[in-house]
């Protein structure tokens, strides 16, 4: 019987660290663990706090390796932070066989050509994306081999990474004992499990709202064609209730997951707009009351910011008119009701929220909260083996302290 393929995917999010173990299960991936802690070393997604960090990862693995029953060693981490820049490009290269019959090596040699492309000594390319080839300059050829021509061109989606950056990150995953066998831009991996591929395919805007950070990722003709990562997200209405309020962060969240709204006008009734709302004020010890229209008057003003800097990306984009199949909402900050109506008014586009597609699991949570989207995409991502193995020279060997907490564990 062969041996079961278990790998294991990291999300290094805005101020927590989620791991999920999964298993290839026919067309779909099983979840067979997860586990997910808080941490204040990563802040949108960029490590601030190497110890705190290195702390967080070696928790969240050690309870994914709990709950999976399993051995974690390596892991696919999805990365994000403002420091992701992206642009399109293209390459070509000249067919000179007699047959000129396009081979696989030609389509890698080409995709290479396009990645052939000068960047910052402080930068590394982590995805060279193929969006169309051409052959003989006739644009519009989804897969090229076995077709014949003398040119072959290719369009390509290059995201790049600070080097620093990811090195922190590296440093932290080695120093908790592990190896990173690649990272995936965040929204990318998302984009697996939350958006269809008739919505790939027509054209269609990803937002992933994350703690600090906004991703966006426009698909068309089934492939990625723009991605941007936005340095503002979902905590900022927690900070703006936080001191509206004049309450601790915790309630304020507690506040804005319980009773907040994205629009006013979302409120179903005069009754409900006008429903009060008890808290602890920031001492923690008297108690304040307010109507949650007033709590909806609060973040109103931040989500309609939120939408006309996505909004404004878009349109800069060059691709503002070619996304028919409307938006797909995902990440913590889509868990605000009412948020998909306020993506609706803002951009004039039909928005739904996107939850992780073709995901097995025991845990309901997993395929109901649009937290886990990230992790349960990479998984996907990675076993349909589109992850290169472009950051080869990072993995690095496990290390002594964790070869000899295996070593403990087994023996005893």
């Amino acid at each position: 019987m062969a041996k079961q393929e278990i790998i294991t995917s990291l999300d290094l999010g805005s101020s927590q660290v989620i791991c999920l173990v999964g298993s290839r299960e026919e067309d779909k991936v099983k979840i067979i663990g997860a586990s997910k802690v808080s941490c204040r070393g990563l802040k949108g997604g960029v490590v601030v706090n190497i110890e705190e960090t290195v702390d967080a990862i070696t928790k969240v693995i050690e309870e994914g390796e709990k709950s999976a029953n399993t051995d974690i060693r390596s892991l696919y981490v999805a990365i994000r932070g403002g420091h992701i820049e992206s642009f399109n490009h293209r390459g070509a290269i000249n067919i000179s066989r007699s047959d000129k019959e396009i081979t696989a090596e030609d389509v890698a040699t080409v995709i290479e050509a396009a990645k052939a492309v000068q960047v910052s000594a402080d930068r590394e390319i982590i995805h060279t994306l193929a969006q169309d080839f051409s052959i003989d300059r006739q644009a519009g050829v989804n897969n090229p081999v076995g077709m014949e021509g003398g040119h072959l061109g290719v369009f390509v989606h290059i995201v790049t990474a600070s080097t620093s950056h990811l090195n922190n990150i590296y440093k932290c995953i080695n120093r908790a004992g592990f190896t990173v066998e690649d990272v995936v831009l965040g929204v990318l991996a998302v984009g697996e499990v939350v958006v269809t591929p008739e919505e790939k395919e027509l054209g269609a805007l990803l937002i992933d709202i994350g703690g600090d950070t906004i991703n966006l990722a426009i698909y068309l003709k089934g492939s990625v064609h723009y991605t941007k990562e936005l340095p503002l997200g979902s905590e900022a209405i927690t900070r703006d209730l936080a001191y509206g309020l004049r309450t601790s962060g915790t309630v304020a969240r507690e506040i804005k997951e319980k009773y907040g709204v994205a629009l006013l006008g979302y409120l179903e009734s005069k009754e409900k707009e006008n429903e009060e709302v008890r808290y602890l004020s920031v001492d923690g010890r008297s108690e304040r009351s307010v109507s949650r229209r007033t709590v909806c008057e609060i973040i109103e003003p931040r989500v309609e910011e939120i939408f006309s800097l996505v909004n404004e990306q878009v349109q800069n984009s060059g691709f503002a008119e070619e996304i028919p199949a409307g938006v797909i909402l995902t990440g913590g900050g889509s868990l605000l009701k009412g948020i998909s109506y306020a993506a609706e008014e803002s951009l004039g586009l039909p928005a739904r929220l996107g939850l992780p597609q073709e995901i097995t699991s025991n845990l309901a949570e997993i395929t109901h909260d649009p937290t886990y989207a990230t992790v349960c995409g990479l998984l996907k991502y990675t076993f349909s083996e589109q992850v290169g193995r472009s950051l080869t020279k990072y993995r690095k060997k496990t290390t002594l302290a964790k070869k000899f907490r295996r070593w403990v564990d087994e023996f005893f």
